[in-house]
């Protein structure tokens, strides 16, 4: 995979919306924590891509970003901490929510 050409800013709106979206619904209190995190022309931008990009393709984005920026611990514990936070959000996590948080932990360790 070529080196992907994101901000910090625009890779941590692509994971959050991709966690907000694994379900296929992204509530409003997601998009509100989002949207507190990033600003709203990336989340817009970001929002498209994430909405056509595969699980896979997604998957692999979010880890060969990490791997090409070497993010380091304390780095990588504040992104699981922002995945959490839009998964909780709006109260309660699903079946599938708890899955991904799962996967996205495995790939950003």
């Amino acid at each position: 995979m070529e080196n992907i050409n994101w901000s910090k800013n625009e890779f941590l709106a692509y994971v959050l919306l991709y966690a907000a979206h694994c379900n296929f619904f992204e509530s409003k209190e997601e998009e509100n924590y989002i949207l507190s995190r990033v600003n709203e022309a990336t989340y817009h931008r970001i929002h498209t891509e994430v909405v056509i990009d595969s699980d896979e393709d997604s998957l692999n984005k979010i880890q060969q970003y990490i791997f090409d920026n070497n993010f380091d611990e304390k780095e990588k514990e504040a992104l699981i901490k922002d995945i959490k936070n839009v998964f909780f959000a709006d109260g309660s996590v699903d079946v599938l929510e708890r899955k991904v948080f799962g996967i996205l932990k495995k790939i950003i360790r």
